[in-house]
């Protein structure tokens, strides 16, 4: 790898390119971890699974995702995201569409509670 990257500036470019970027993705990580709560994270995660925020239209739509896998994804337990997946649906935020698909609608209503500060609105 070391001769590589020596012979090779181009690819040598993009490798450390993609380092930093790595390393600033996980320094993101770890100050969202350390000063945001469970709640706004699982929020933010289900947005961003829902492509709010992006250029094209958003899908509101999630395809099937057990909660263990929401609570690897959010740094928490199962339990607190069943919690608040429980508190969003009663609060209007997500709705689980029925059948067998296990489908989850995100409603942008979680957006607006995400951007004046999930935490204090969403303890109503």
């Amino acid at each position: 790898m070391i001769r590589v990257l020596h012979d090779e500036p181009e690819f040598s470019g993009l490798f450390i390119h993609h380092l930093l970027h790595r390393n600033s993705r996980a320094e993101e990580d770890l100050v969202d971890q350390l000063f945001n709560s469970s709640e706004k994270r699982l929020a933010r995660t289900l947005l961003l699974l829902a492509n709010f925020g992006k250029d094209s239209k958003p899908e509101p739509v999630i395809a099937k995702l057990s909660q263990e896998t929401l609570a690897e994804m959010v740094g928490t337990t199962r339990s607190r995201v069943s919690f608040f997946m429980n508190k969003f649906r009663r609060l209007g935020f997500i709705d689980y569409r029925g059948g067998a698909s296990g489908d989850l609608q995100v409603n942008t209503s979680l957006l607006n509670m995400v951007l004046r500060d999930g935490d204090t609105a969403a303890r109503k």
